[in-house]
């Protein structure tokens, strides 16, 4: 496997909480900040880029519309033990948008930020 980051940039209404968010519930590191407008955080190879509304991916685009947190494209953090994961997170008071789903394979939950944008927990059946 490539050492190299692969990049995914989230939308998010604040930067701070999500960058407590995500160091403190799902293991990334801060890799730079220039809060309150935008964070860098890692986890392994996954470079996650926090945008808040003043960075300048939160410009508005020339039809007037403003990027926005939430829809459903999603990054996918696989756990070894999934059960184990969501009762932490759950006692933590973290929503999420569903319960645990089951298929070939293997099981999954969909966690919210507090931006409403979906992290995907996976286990390997």
């Amino acid at each position: 496997m490539s050492d190299e980051l692969v990049s995914v940039r989230y939308m998010v209404d604040d930067v701070r909480e999500a960058v407590d968010f995500y160091t403190s519930h799902l293991g990334f590191d801060v890799r730079f900040a220039a809060l309150p407008a935008f964070a860098d955080v890692v986890r392994g190879n996954l470079r996650l880029l926090l945008s808040g509304p003043e960075s300048s991916a939160g410009r508005p685009m020339p039809d007037g519309v403003k990027p926005g947190p939430g829809g459903w494209n999603r990054i996918h953090l696989i756990v070894d033990d999934l059960e184990a994961e969501v009762g932490k997170l759950r006692s933590a008071g973290l929503p999420f948008r569903n319960d645990v789903v089951t298929g070939p394979g293997g099981s999954q939950i969909l966690l919210q930020d507090p931006s409403g944008n979906v992290v995907e927990l996976f286990q390997p059946a």
